[in-house]
């Protein structure tokens, strides 16, 4: 691979020894190095084997050095060393890791270019990274030309098939086919091909045959996993079936199944939707009691349910604990925190929190880009009746960040300086609002005007209303 060292060897340098050096060096160039330094010996009777050739291509593939990897399978024929399945497929993994699938595929057909054969491992190999990439069109056409080659499918590749067949609805039928065939072919369902049928089903929604096949998969002797189990809970609260999602829960324990993060995170998803907070509270005091740590996922269901049912107090708790173990709220719970505290006229805590954001880091993306503004304004509006200052100052903030304010927020503004006297920073929001391109209304007009006159600032009013005059003439002809 073109690397040179002054490596010294012993006299009795062997393949074994080469091996266990590449193995354990965790540099890729050095384990490069220690490849070519040994290849350097073959003037002195050392020769690689199939071992240091698989050590050192497993290695180049697990850093994405494809081109390597590959220069080493071409060498290996060269060199008529013998090619095994398994180090080809060690470069399949890698490609499919990376998102290669084609490449993958690639691989498989240049086994039997380089003379390897190829077994029904290599076509679940192959076929599986297809599926998992979503190469639906290509995994099709690679099973019928796996059939003209007379292999036929065992367990490990009907499942994978009947998973490609599970993510559409337009397919689901065929899967349901394939699994009731099974047995007529000397294939026995087992529990990952159960559990795989019953997650495409839930993820389409057909939660009744879902169900049906759960109870037919124990009457098989099949033990459901905790993540069939996942599945089927999860489908049952997103159709509002809590009861049984609950029942299943409870079975899962008396089975000495145990639930993970994500069994609980979906009931308490569950729950929060079906305006039963408290109990999605009480589960999780059983998560952590079980030494389960929640997410980010767990956190926010909590906390929109909380929220949702106006338990304003607990979901600000809950946020809090959320903080302090360093998971990071995000815009959408920020924005439904900000205006839960808004509706019950909590503005200032509001705020509060958007300077948390600001301090956070806590960016919105483009879609979540429009929560932000509206919450802002939200802020703006509902401070200026009761801490005008604070809301100047997070108008300003939004000025400063680039953050639409919108007509209502302008006018709130301008009204209150004018009530309170402040003619000067009316006068400063109403110019930046004509600047940003609104039209002040009537109302808007009237206030500032009257604020100024009252203040006995005949000059400024008088500017105002040749600016809206202006502002008149400068309208579109309708």
């Amino acid at each position: 691979m073109g690397l040179k060292t002054a490596t010294k060897w012993p006299k009795q340098i062997n393949p074994a020894l080469v091996q266990k050096l590449i193995l354990r060096e965790r540099d890729i160039q050095k384990a490069v190095i220690i490849f070519d330094s040994a290849t350097t010996e073959y003037a002195n009777g050392f020769r690689h084997d199939q071992n240091t050739f698989s050590v050192m291509i497993s290695k180049l593939a697990s850093a994405n050095q494809f081109r390597s990897a590959e220069d080493l399978l071409d060498r290996m024929k060269k060199e008529k060393c013998n090619l095994t399945e398994d180090i080809f497929l060690s470069v399949c993994r890698a490609y499919g890791r990376v998102h290669r699938p084609l490449d993958s595929l690639r691989i498989f057909h240049k086994m039997k270019d380089l003379q390897c054969e190829r077994t029904k491992k290599s076509y679940v190999t192959v076929f599986s990274i297809l599926v998992s990439e979503n190469q639906l069109k290509v995994a099709q056409k690679f099973h019928r030309d796996m059939k003209e080659e007379g292999i036929s499918p065992n367990v490990a590749f009907l499942d994978v098939l009947i998973k490609a067949l599970s993510m559409n609805k337009s397919t689901i039928d065929a899967a349901l086919a394939v699994f009731k065939e099974m047995p007529d072919k000397g294939h026995i369902p087992d529990s990952y091909t159960y559990g795989t049928l019953i997650s495409g089903l839930c993820k389409l929604g057909m939660v009744d045959e879902a169900k049906r096949l759960f109870k037919d998969m124990e009457t098989k002797g099949c033990s459901p996993t905790v993540i069939t189990y996942t599945c089927l809970i999860h489908s049952l609260c997103r159709s509002s079936n809590l009861g049984e999602a609950m029942k299943l829960l409870k079975e899962m324990g008396s089975k000495g199944i145990e639930p993970n993060v994500v069994t609980f995170s979906s009931l308490m998803d569950g729950l929060c939707q079906g305006g039963r907070s408290l109990e999605a509270l009480e589960l999780l005091a059983n998560m952590i009691a079980k030494r389960l740590t929640p997410n980010v996922i767990t956190y926010s269901s909590l906390i929109n349910g909380l929220l949702k049912e106006g338990k304003l107090q607990e979901a600000v708790e809950i946020l809090d604990r959320m903080k302090l173990q360093g998971l990071r709220p995000d815009v959408v719970l920020y924005s439904n925190l900000v205006t839960c505290l808004c509706e019950c006229s909590k503005f200032r805590e509001a705020a509060n929190f958007l300077d948390e954001m600001v301090l956070g880091k806590v960016s919105p993306g483009c879609v979540t880009w429009g929560l932000h503004i509206k919450m802002h304004n939200m802020v703006v509006q509902g401070l200026c009746e009761k801490d005008l200052g604070r809301a100047f100052q997070v108008y300003l903030s939004m000025r400063t960040r680039g953050i639409s304010r919108n007509q209502s927020t302008y006018s709130s503004l301008v009204d209150c300086f004018c009530s309170t006297g402040d003619a000067r920073k009316a006068y400063r929001v109403i110019h930046e609002m004509v600047l940003d391109g609104f039209v002040p209304d009537e109302a808007t007009w009237n206030a500032i005007v009257s604020g100024f006159l009252c203040r006995k600032k005949v000059h400024e009013a008088a500017e105002l209303v040749q600016l809206e005059l202006v502002g008149e003439f400068l309208k579109p002809m309708v």
